[in-house]
């Protein structure tokens, strides 16, 4: 099985990893019991997060039951110091640990989001007194967004970065990718099946390996769904067929005019509706349940979307050309049919 180091961090991992969402979605007993066999099989890097509401608790349950060692990664949201401390204390007792082995700002989605990362006491500084007391050894950074992860590079800041990468979004491989590589920061690369838009696992994963260096986490919430894709990874044939390229091809074609690459040129809305979350609301609820709707990341971008006016600014800056005021009546559709 492929082994990679993440750049400065000196961590060295299989490539497939092990991501905390999905196990949200099951009863305990599954989903410690997948994660426990995930780590038996062979897993040594997993990444969770404090917004992933359960999953940093059974993943402490799951770590008690196997004497493998286990790299550990978990993030927050939070931007203030004294919020972000509190994270970090709830995901140390959430893991049943007193160290954690990669801490990452989560979700940093915008420049001005950015800033409050690392200005005075926000939560860069809190994570480097973290590092000083032992609570963490590596700091790092996630976002959707190719902008702030160049910042973030440019800054030299973060120890690793977290970002989307799939054969649906596969623009860090033009300069993220190479410059973080090249500066010696680790890349961990999410949604490789473009938050469930691609249903080929074998394709999806095939794709995502043959960038060299990267290491990638796909979540599954069963044993069976883990084994269909380590048996990809364990394979060590990460080279497309002619067939399967064309195949590539066609799942791309059919996703140009509708599927939103979170690159978020269309902001900023009249509306402050955040259009990239409400274009991919269908995702974020297949991964992390129906109770998401009411939870309080995307409630206030639904609230927000029911005022959309169909005014068409973000039609003009969409390189995409996506139909998004269509798009964002559609989804509202959908969640209010009860998400059938």
């Amino acid at each position: 099985m492929e082994r990679i180091t993440l750049g400065r961090t000196g961590l060295t991992i299989n490539r497939y990893g092990f991501g905390g969402i999905p196990i949200q979605r099951v009863d305990e007993d599954q989903a410690v019991e997948t994660v426990r066999h995930a780590v038996e099989q062979g897993v040594d890097f997993i990444d969770t997060s404090r917004a992933y509401t359960t999953s940093e608790g059974r993943i402490g349950r799951a770590l008690k039951l196997t004497d493998k060692k286990v790299i550990l990664a978990s993030k927050s949201v939070s931007r203030k110091s004294e919020d972000l401390q509190a994270d970090l204390e709830k995901s140390l007792s959430e893991l049943q640990v007193d160290h954690i082995d990669l801490y990452q700002c989560h979700f940093v989605s915008t420049q001005e989001d950015y800033q409050r990362v690392v200005q005075s006491e926000g939560a860069f500084d809190t994570l480097v007194k973290a590092k000083e007391e032992g609570l963490i050894s590596h700091i790092g950074i996630t976002s959707h967004s190719l902008e702030v992860l160049d910042q973030a590079l440019n800054d030299g800041l973060f120890d690793t970065i977290m970002v989307c990468f799939s054969f649906l979004e596969p623009d860090a491989k033009k300069n993220i990718i190479p410059k973080a590589l090249e500066k010696n920061v680790g890349v961990i690369a999410m949604k490789s099946f473009s938050g469930g838009a691609i249903d080929n696992p074998v394709l999806a994963l095939k794709w995502a390996l043959s960038q060299p260096g990267v290491a990638i986490i796909p979540g599954v919430e069963d044993t069976a769904l883990f084994n269909q894709n380590w048996s990809v990874f364990k394979s060590g044939n990460y080279r497309l067929t002619t067939t399967e390229k064309v195949e590539i091809e066609s799942i791309r074609k059919r996703y140009d005019k509708v599927f939103c690459r979170r690159c978020d040129y269309c902001q900023p809305c009249s509306e402050d509706i955040p259009i990239s979350v409400i274009l991919h609301v269908r995702s974020v609820i297949k991964r992390m349940g129906k109770e998401a709707v009411n939870g309080a990341f995307l409630s206030p971008a639904l609230s927000a979307a029911r005022k959309c006016t169909a005014c068409g600014e973000c039609l003009e800056r969409c390189p995409y050309e996506l139909p998004i005021p269509d798009l964002i009546q559609e989804n509202l559709g959908w969640v209010d049919r009860g998400m059938q």
